[in-house]
C-alpha cells in the first residue's frame, strides 16, 4: 500500500495555476497526465520554468528528472520564455540537405538571432525540430503555426518580416 500523496500549494498566487490543477484534477493526479499537464503549465505560462516543473512532479508524484525528460525530449515544450512569433527550421535528414542551414543563416543574419534563442525584442524565437513530417516539402520551416515548404532563405526571411511588422 503506497502512502497518499499530499497535493502541494501553486508555486504562487497566480491564478493560471489554477487551470493547471484544474488539469491534474481531471487526470486524479495520475502520473499518466504528464504530457497533458506540461501543455496546461505552457498554455498557461508561455514555456516550462524549474519552479513549474518541481511542482508537476510534486502534484503528479513523479520525480523531477521524469518531467524534465519529457520536457526537454518534446520540441513543443521550451524551457525559457519565447517570443511573440516562433519560427521552427525543420533540420531533418531531408530539409537539411536541401538547405535548412542556409535558412537558419539568412534568419540568423537578418534578425541577430540563432537557434535556440530569442531576439533582444521577444518577438522572434527561432527553433529547430528533428523533423516535422514533411519531408516531401523540404527545406521546411513553422511560423506562428503554418508550415511553409520549399523554402529559400529570402523567402523565409521575408515572410518573417511580414509576421512580425518589419519591425527589425
Amino acid at each position: 500500500m503506497s502512502a497518499k500523496l499530499v497535493k502541494p500549494p501553486p508555486p504562487t498566487d497566480d491564478k493560471r495555476w489554477k487551470l493547471v490543477d484544474v488539469t491534474m484534477r481531471r487526470n486524479g493526479y495520475y502520473g499518466h497526465a504528464l504530457i497533458e499537464t506540461l501543455h496546461s503549465v505552457q498554455d498557461a505560462f508561455g514555456y516550462l520554468d524549474e519552479v513549474a516543473m518541481q511542482y508537476v512532479a510534486q502534484s503528479l508524484g513523479l520525480p523531477l528528472s521524469r518531467v524534465y525528460g519529457v520536457a526537454t525530449f518534446y520540441h513543443l515544450f521550451t524551457l525559457k520564455p519565447m517570443g511573440k512569433h516562433t519560427c521552427v527550421v525543420c533540420t531533418g535528414t531531408a530539409c537539411y540537405i536541401k538547405g535548412a542551414g542556409q535558412l537558419l543563416e539568412a534568419v540568423r543574419d537578418r534578425f541577430g538571432v540563432r537557434l535556440g534563442e530569442t531576439t533582444p525584442d521577444k518577438q522572434l524565437s527561432v527553433l529547430g525540430a528533428r523533423c516535422l513530417g514533411a519531408c516531401g516539402l523540404a527545406p521546411a520551416a513553422v511560423l506562428d503555426g503554418t508550415v511553409l515548404g520549399n523554402q529559400q532563405p529570402e523567402q523565409l526571411v521575408k515572410r518573417i518580416e511580414e509576421v512580425i511588422g518589419n519591425e527589425h
